[in-house]
């Protein structure tokens, strides 16, 4: 049995829109963007992960860096199989003498059969022998220790890239739930336009995702504000490079419309819960994971609206990968895995 497992690999994946994170023997050994940089002569892989974010709204014309994953789900197989090939190679060279490849792929709760299918011929594609999915709220609700198969009300909101997934788990099953395609990307294209249309500045995706982490806030007023960020960008009126100082609460107005899609999401799913289980979450209170989690003043914003505690988990950006893992190493326990006799 022993000289079996030696021939087996196991790997846990939260295939996200932002970040892939691949765990392997309960450690998390890739942690990279979601992105493919592809020659466009020869169709060849040129990079994957951080060196093809680097790349990313720089390249030239023989260049283009792709994101295979939109709204959470994969946008372009192709693309998505180089990725994932990239990342699996990244483990170190112990890949090649494994000959059967397990892996658990976690998947939003909203996602159609096509869209399940696509994640199983990716896996077929990287030689997975096994292959498993998870959807990605119960995998957020294992993540941070939650018990899924007592039946106790547990509410997830789980803030990704692509999707914010709201999910109401007891008995090992997903009671209610809110799939909506308002996330981390929404927020850092409002923070886009908003420097356009106020300031009369371009500015890049990976210029406003750093405007999101170092000033991002959900709240107008809040203790202990950032310091105000400088944004490099060209000005539309002349064309030159400039830079301008941009402050939290003008972040907090540029994505206020996309806050409250997030609001009107928690509040939908609340509405549609049995009541039993909601007064389970009365008392257990709203679950954040994700990077969206991270935004300051968010859980603060959802608990005036919600009149009900809001937890962030401790590490919110593993908390899916961490479940995943956890998922991995009792398949056979798990009955909410969707194995591939599941999706006909």
């Amino acid at each position: 049995m022993k000289l079996f497992s030696f021939f087996k690999q196991e790997l846990a994946i939260d295939l996200g829109t932002a970040n892939t994170l691949i765990i392997q023997d309960g450690e998390i050994v890739v942690d990279e963007p979601s992105i493919v940089a592809i020659n466009r002569k020869t169709g060849e892989t040129i990079a994957v992960g951080k060196r093809a974010m680097q790349m990313h709204e720089k390249t030239h014309e023989d260049i283009k860096t792709i994101r295979p994953l939109k709204d959470g789900v994969i946008a372009d197989f192709q693309a998505a199989e180089s990725m994932i090939e990239g990342l699996i190679r990244m483990i170190g060279a112990r890949r090649r003498f494994f000959t059967h490849l397990k892996m658990v792929i976690c998947i939003p709760s909203g996602i159609t059969e096509v869209e399940k299918r696509a994640v199983f011929d990716s896996a077929d594609h990287v030689d997975s022998k096994e292959t498993y999915l998870i959807h990605e709220p119960m995998a957020a609700a294992l993540g941070i220790g939650l018990d899924v198969e007592e039946p106790m009300g547990n509410m997830i909101i789980d803030i990704g890239g692509g999707t914010t997934e709201i999910a109401v788990i007891a008995l090992s099953g997903i009671v209610s739930d809110q799939s909506i395609r308002t996330a981390g990307d929404e927020l850092t294209s409002d923070i886009v336009s908003y420097m356009k249309r106020q300031h009369n500045i371009l500015i890049g995706e990976r210029t406003a995702e750093q405007i999101k982490i170092h000033v991002g806030s959900a709240l107008h007023k809040i203790e202990n504000p950032p310091e105000d960020y400088g944004v490099n960008g060209r000005d539309l009126m002349t064309g030159i490079p400039k830079q301008i100082k941009i402050s939290y609460s003008e972040v907090a107005h540029a994505i206020d419309k996309s806050v409250s899609k997030i609001e009107d999401a928690v509040l939908k799913a609340l509405e549609a819960t049995p009541p039993e289980l909601a007064s389970d979450i009365y008392r257990t209170g709203l679950y954040l994971t994700g990077g969206g989690a991270l935004l300051r003043g968010l859980d603060e914003r959802l608990a005036n609206k919600t009149k009900l505690p809001v937890h962030i988990a401790e590490d919110p950006l593993r908390a899916v990968v961490r479940g995943t893992g956890i998922a991995l190493k009792n398949t056979d326990r798990f009955s909410f895995l969707i194995g591939r006799d599941s999706v006909k």
